[in-house]
């Protein structure tokens, strides 16, 4: 028997396949295109991302020479994006950091109400309320056609399986739902305008029982009918489940976020959430935006092609390259410790070079200054953790480990086997394992543990130092510039 786990990130569907043991038997995945939407924001098509899906399966499924029969269980986790079931409304999917609900956002901040300061008492544009609010203003005609509106890890299971429901971590972590005050805060809703959206599908927590596979999803996945599908989850929040287990995580992909238990209510932080990861425990996020976004849009500027791991290859040949400059990595706004979509990023010492080196240089000095931002997110959440567990693209690289863990100062382990497919995995596998705390046990892997280097300590706290008196000349520049 083995379990499927599918992660939809930004770019990607990823598909693996679990043993019952919880060991990695294959894992494969499929490209899909980013769109452009309105106001020059971003979305996708979810008819390509559910062939993406299919075809990552397929493939997972042909790597494992597994018959569909073998294959009982199945759970998606997914970017918080929005699908948007309406006629006319396309791309049908608005991408999770598409930022067209700024001032929707802003307009939230100013309420009194348990929602918005479970953001963090300032409401990000990633977030699915002030989306809504956006649709309901902007195009009132796909308000009133709406058939349907998910988080893109619920709108997945929904195709898989014919019935519809919500996902306890997306509702409570994107969406106007108190799960600790009885459900959807409808008194918010009405404030706002949007209270007839529809949202009457139950809200189930991650790995509880949806149903099965409908005849046409079986047929479309290359699966058997009577596979089931569970409830899944945001992505970073299955990384979080999937990491290693009794210390905060930092989920480093497309954007970084630390998932952590028992931290209170707090500006510029998300949460706390009860049970949107595991019964009886709430997590709060502290995150940046797009820092492996800002990573990519480097590797994109080389002059011939290049990966992620050629680039960190030959950093990882040469002595601390660019060490004289200094990066600021906030270029699609932060999200804590400022709460400000609209921050700018801020790159000190860059030349006209566009050479390989160069290039090296101000990809090396972006992962610093993330990692550094790793370091502020981390003290804001209150947080001195001498472990962490990392999960996410960046996890893979043995250099951005070590980058971590210098910059943090706490160790970091590492689960080389794919802790978001895994928290996947352990929600799918739950309804036969007796429950999602019981599939995360049957699952634990070994993990790898990366210290502190002390002589790159070192060197990160000169840099730490300079990134804050770069942070505090960024906020006198603005000042200026408001005050024309």
């Amino acid at each position: 028997m083995l379990i499927a786990a599918v992660d939809v990130g930004s770019a990607r569907a990823r598909a693996g396949l679990f043993s019952t043991d919880g060991g990695l038997v294959a894992r494969a995945s499929r490209g899909f295109a980013t769109l452009p939407s309105p106001g020059g924001q971003a979305g996708f098509d979810s008819a390509e991302i559910w062939c993406a899906v299919a075809e990552a399966l397929a493939e997972a499924r042909h790597m494992a020479g597994a018959d569909p029969a073998r294959i009982r269980a199945l759970a998606f986790d997914a970017t918080c994006s929005l699908v948007v079931d309406a006629p006319d409304f396309a791309p049908d999917v608005i991408a999770w950091h598409d930022h067209r609900a700024v001032a929707e956002a802003a307009r939230m901040d100013g309420i009194p109400h348990e929602v918005v300061a479970r953001a963090g008492g300032s409401v990000s544009p990633e977030m699915q309320t002030p989306k809504l609010i956006w649709l309901r203003r902007a195009r009132p005609e796909t308000w009133i056609g709406l058939r349907g509106i998910y988080d893109l890890c619920d709108h997945l299971a929904f195709r898989a399986t014919g019935r519809p429901s919500r996902s306890l971590c997306a509702a409570a972590a994107k969406w106007p739902y108190l799960p600790d005050r009885g459900g959807w805060a409808e008194d918010l809703l009405a404030m706002l305008g949007i209270a007839d959206f529809p949202h009457d599908e139950p809200v189930l927590p991650a790995g509880a029982p949806i149903g099965r596979l409908s005849s046409q999803a079986a047929a479309e996945l290359g699966l058997a009918p009577d596979c089931v599908v569970a409830s899944g989850l945001i992505d970073a929040f299955a990384g979080a489940l999937g990491a290693a287990p009794g210390m905060p995580a930092l989920i480093a992909g497309t954007s970084n976020c630390v998932m952590a238990p028992d931290v209170a209510v707090s500006p510029a932080l998300w949460g706390p959430y009860p049970g949107a990861i595991l019964p009886g425990q709430a997590v709060t996020e502290g995150g940046q935006s797009a820092t492996g976004a800002l990573l990519d849009s480097i590797r994109r500027q080389y002059p011939e092609a290049q990966s992620h791991d050629q680039i960190l290859t030959r950093i990882a040949a040469s002595p601390e390259p660019g060490a004289d400059m200094h990066v600021l990595p906030d270029f699609k706004g932060n999200r804590a410790p400022f709460a400000d979509p609209m921050m700018r990023g801020v790159v000190h010492g860059l030349s006209l070079d566009r050479g390989a080196t160069a290039l090296d240089a101000l990809y090396w000095r972006a992962a610093v200054g993330i990692a550094l931002g790793t370091r502020q997110v981390i003290a804001h959440m209150g947080l001195a953790p001498h472990q962490i567990a990392l999960a996410g693209g960046q996890a893979r690289a043995s250099l951005l480990r070590q980058l971590y863990a210098d910059a943090t100062g706490a160790e970091i382990h590492w689960q080389p086997q794919d802790a978001v497919l895994r928290g996947t995995a352990i929600a799918a596998a739950a309804p036969m394992m007796g429950g999602i705390r019981a599939a995360q046990a049957r699952f634990l892997r070994e993990v790898e543990v990366t210290r502190p280097d002390p002589h790159a300590s070192a060197r990160r706290e000169r840099d730490w130092r300079i990134f804050l008196r770069m942070q505090a000349q960024r906020a006198e520049i603005s000042a200026l510039s408001a005050h024309g």
